[in-house]
């Protein structure tokens, strides 16, 4: 059975998987809209940063936060000059860095979800007097809803099976950075094969759901369209 420390854990990666996933979206959501729309000749190079978590070794991305988050760091030096002390080794800073790590799980879906829409449903809205908040809220948002709930679910699994990044910037402090990665990690240098089984089953689980309801929602959607 789990222990109160790996309960810890699991409630710690709930915690940050969820506000990873609801403020990426938020920032996400823009951003694909214009990656999706926009004839600018830096869409490429922002669609390349934007992908970059998924090429570049979590330990790389994580040693550059932990600088930037650091005492010497740019990051570091504006929070501790508004007196928030460094973020580095704290759940902010793992929060930080989660959605940096995500940002491609929730930006591309949503990406492909506003290019499928196309231009058509926004010129109608307009010929409707509708003004493009209004057009973007009532049309574009409803039309991409596929899209949204695929990133929230790629975000959140991704979330909590981070490792290298969390590992990089929160180290392994229980109650405070310890998530469910690092505590598997933890329990293999104890030895403690049968606590390490228990979690990394979970996880097993865990990610197996994910990829089930992805597949059946796909199929759904196949069927769906003409």
């Amino acid at each position: 059975m789990l222990s109160e420390a790996a309960w810890q854990a699991v409630w710690l990666t709930i915690e940050l998987a969820s506000l990873t996933t609801i403020l990426l979206l938020l920032l996400a959501t823009p951003l694909a809209w214009w990656l999706g729309h926009t004839r600018s000749p830096l869409r490429a190079a922002v669609g390349a940063l934007v992908a970059l978590p998924l090429v570049l070794p979590p330990t790389v991305l994580g040693f550059y936060l932990l600088l930037a988050m650091g005492p010497q760091g740019p990051l570091g030096q504006l929070t501790q000059a508004m007196g928030f002390g460094t973020l580095s080794f704290t759940f902010s800073g793992l929060l930080i860095g989660s959605i940096i790590y995500s940002l491609p799980f929730a930006v591309q879906p949503l990406q492909h979800a506003f290019e499928a829409i196309g231009t058509r449903p926004m010129e109608v809205a307009a010929t409707l007097r509708a003004r493009p908040l209004d057009a973007f809220l009532t049309v574009a948002l409803p039309l991409a809803a596929p899209g949204f709930i695929t990133a929230a679910i790629l975000t959140f699994a991704h979330t909590v099976g981070e490792f290298g990044v969390v590992l990089m910037i929160g180290g392994n402090i229980p109650g405070e950075t310890q998530v469910v990665s690092t505590q598997i990690y933890g329990y293999v240098e104890a030895m403690e094969y049968a606590e390490a089984h228990w979690l990394a089953g979970s996880m097993l689980l865990f990610s197996f759901a994910v990829l089930l309801v992805l597949g059946l929602m796909n199929s759904r959607n196949s069927r769906l369209l003409p």
